[in-house]
C-alpha cells in the first residue's frame, strides 16, 4: 500500500467534510474549498477520520491514492489554520509595496511591476529600514498560494552572483565566483 495513502486524515472540531459523488468539499473557519476525486480512489468518512482505499494495485491507482490523501489532508489544514508563504526581496532599490489586493514591485525594471493578488490570498508587505522588504502571502488554499509565489518569485529569480532578486525567506542561493584576477 501506499505509505501516505493508508494514514488517515484527522478533522479538527469546527471543520465539515461533505462527499457528494466523487466530489468533496471541506469547510471551516478560514473558508470552503472544493475537489473533484477519481473514480479508482474511494473514502470513507467516520468519528472525525477520513479513509482511502484504491481498488486495485495498479502503478496509476497507487499514485492517485496518495495524491488525493495528500490533497485532502492540505485542504483540511488549510480550512482550519492556514497557510503562509513569505518572499524576501533583495537588491539595491528593490522595493515592494500593497494597495489593497495589488502588489507593486520595483525590481530594476525601467518600469515598476503591478501584481493582481486574487481574493483569496491576504498580502502585506514589510518594509524595514536597513533590511530587505518581506512580501507576506497567506491563504487557506496551499495550491493557489503556491502558485502566487512562485509567479512572484519569477517575476526577478535569484541570479547566483550577487544574490539580487526575490527568494523564498530563508532559500539558499548557490553562489558563483565572479571572474577571475585581470591580465597579467
Amino acid at each position: 500500500m501506499s505509505r501516505i495513502g493508508k494514514s488517515p486524515v484527522n478533522i479538527p472540531s469546527g471543520v465539515d467534510v461533505k462527499l457528494n459523488g466523487t466530489n468533496v468539499t471541506v469547510k471551516g473557519p478560514k473558508g470552503e474549498l472544493s475537489q473533484e476525486i477519481d473514480s479508482c480512489v474511494t473514502l470513507t468518512i467516520e468519528d472525525n477520520t477520513i479513509t482511502f482505499s484504491r481498488e486495485s494495485d495498479s502503478p496509476t491507482h497507487r499514485a492517485k491514492h496518495g495524491l488525493y490523501r495528500a490533497l485532502l489532508q492540505n485542504m483540511v489544514v488549510g480550512v482550519s489554520e492556514g497557510y503562509k508563504k513569505e518572499l524576501e526581496v533583495i537588491g539595491v532599490g528593490y522595493r515592494a509595496t500593497t494597495t489593497g489586493q495589488q502588489l507593486e514591485l520595483a525590481l530594476g525594471y525601467s518600469h515598476p511591476i503591478v501584481f493582481e493578488i486574487p481574493s483569496e490570498i491576504k498580502v502585506s508587505a514589510d518594509t524595514q529600514k536597513g533590511k530587505a522588504p518581506v512580501v507576506t502571502l497567506e491563504s487557506y488554499d496551499k495550491q493557489l498560494l503556491g502558485q502566487v509565489a512562485a509567479k512572484i518569485r519569477s517575476l526577478r529569480k535569484p541570479e547566483p552572483y550577487k544574490g539580487k532578486g526575490v527568494r523564498f525567506l530563508g532559500e539558499e542561493i548557490r553562489r558563483k565566483a565572479g571572474k577571475s584576477a585581470g591580465k597579467k
